[in-house]
This record gives structure tokens, C-alpha cells and sequence, in this order.
């Protein structure tokens, strides 16, 4: 069985991107467009605010969705998770918080400089049976302890599964393949789908920053970082291919990161 993920950092609705010209309001088609252009089975998104959510639903009506969110929060389901209904079933969800007291909502350590979760959906493709698991979430901006403790916490979860068990996760890590954080999860047992395709050697920036290939020229080489945001696969899955979306129209783009993608056979 074939599927096809998208790790989608959409940039929660900021009004200085809205003053700049780049907020919610003159993104939110071409972000949906984009996403259907992909044919995507899955889509997990981080930064996605109440508002960007239901405004994704309606422009994307063939898919059904899961998501926590933070207390007190408006409903912001961060890293939510959309599949397709006609292909997917949901057979399980859930999440917790990236902290040394995970299942107290909204908790956070080590330094981080917000509260973190996981969300992971398991669901089963209707006509062959097969099951699996998608986990998606956000690692920490500021706290480099906090980056690898929370792919810790991940990497001991899946582990619990059996190696049967089909998993996929996708993050913003906040941080390229030379961070420990990275480390931490490939120690795990996961594999970048990225890598798997095209060699272990970093292809270069996802954040910039709305500028799109002008990023590195406009901002100091010491602001430049790599590949952040990434699709892992662990137990019986094989990457078929996997690509950084660069789409654009007429210099504007969905997010201030590219989206990446990565087509898995189970």
C-alpha cells in the first residue's frame, strides 16, 4: 500500500505578517492549494491556530482531522493531523505534552520556551486492512535540552509498539541533522525519508523566512540553518520518494517554511 505524507508548518496568524503582507488572510488558498496539488493522504501541520483550522476544513472538505490543543487555548490545535476519509478510517487518537509530566495538559520543562505536544492518530486503509501509525508534533525553538528530551519521550513511546506496526511521524525539529536532537531519533530506530532517497547530505534550508530562494542572500550566514522539518518512518515501510515543495505564485508563499512530503510504501 502506497501513501503520501506532507509535514506542513503553516506560521500561526501573526498581525506583523499581516501589516507585511504575508498573514493568514493572503495565504490561506494558495496553503490549500498547494496541499491538494500534493494529492496528499496525510497532512500534519504545526503552527495551525482555531481560525487557519477551520478556514484548512472547509477549503479541504475531503478530509477529517484530529488535534489537541493547549488549556485555555481557543481550540489552537498545533499539530493537527488531516486524512483522507474516503481512503482512511480512524481507528484510535490521541497525545501528550512534551514534558517530564506528560499527561498533565499543558506542562512543559526543561527550559521550553512553550508548551509542547504530540498528537498521533491510528488509522486503517479501508480496502486492504492496514494499519499504522502517524505521530506529529513540534520540538522546542529555544531549549536545546528541551529539543532532545522531547524526541526522547517520543522515540521511548513508539518504542513501545511492535516492530510490526507500521509508524510515520513528522516534525518541525526546530533544529537541521547535525542537532543532537536528530540523533536522539535515529538511535530510535527511525529513518528520514529524505535521507533514504536522496544521501544523508543536508539539501539546504525549509524556513525562510516568506523569501523563498532569496532567504540565504537576505539574512546573515550565521541565520541560515538547514533542513528542520522532516518525515520519519520506522518498522515495515520502504520511502519511494521525498521532496521539499517549494511551490509559490508570483514570489508569495503558503508559509514562511517549504512544506516537504514523502511518498511511503507499508
Amino acid at each position: 500500500m502506497k501513501l503520501k505524507l506532507l509535514c506542513c508548518n503553516i506560521r500561526t496568524n501573526l498581525p506583523a505578517d499581516e501589516q507585511a503582507g504575508n498573514g493568514w488572510s493572503a495565504r490561506r488558498e494558495l496553503c490549500a492549494e498547494v496541499m491538494v496539488a500534493q494529492g496528499a493522504d496525510v497532512i500534519c501541520l504545526q503552527e495551525c491556530g482555531n481560525a487557519q483550522f477551520e478556514d484548512l476544513l472547509s477549503l479541504l472538505p475531503e478530509y477529517d482531522s484530529f488535534g489537541l490543543a493547549n488549556p485555555g487555548d481557543l481550540f489552537n490545535p498545533s499539530n493537527a493531523i488531516l486524512f483522507r476519509r474516503e481512503y482512511y478510517e480512524l481507528i484510535s487518537a490521541g497525545g501528550f505534552w512534551l514534558s517530564e509530566t506528560p499527561h498533565v495538559a499543558g506542562s512543559k520543562s526543561w527550559d521550553s520556551a512553550h508548551p509542547r505536544f504530540v498528537n498521533w492518530v491510528d488509522l486503517r486503509e479501508r480496502s486492504f486492512g492496514h494499519e499504522f501509525r502517524v505521530w506529529n508534533f513540534h520540538l522546542d525553538h529555544i531549549s536545546q535540552t528541551a529539543r532532545e528530551r522531547q524526541a526522547q519521550l517520543i522515540v521511548e513511546a513508539a518504542a513501545a509498539f511492535p516492530e510490526e506496526l507500521a509508524q510515520l511521524f513528522t516534525a518541525d525539529f526546530n533544529a537541521d541533522a547535525a542537532n543532537p536532537a536528530f540523533a536522539v531519533v535515529k538511535a530510535g530506530g527511525w529513518l528520514d525519508t529524505y535521507a533514504a532517497v536522496h544521501g544523508p547530505d543536508d539539501p539546504g534550508f525549509t524556513f525562510h523566512a516568506f523569501l523563498g530562494p532569496k532567504f540565504p542572500i537576505s539574512r546573515p550566514p550565521e541565520k541560515v540553518t538547514g533542513k528542520i522539518d522532516f518525515i520519519f518512518t520506522r518498522g515495515p515501510v520502504k520511502t519511494l520518494a521525498a521532496e521539499i515543495v517549494r511551490d509559490d505564485h508570483n514570489g508569495r508563499y503558503p508559509s514562511d517554511h517549504y512544506f516537504v512530503s514523502a511518498e511511503v510504501a507499508l
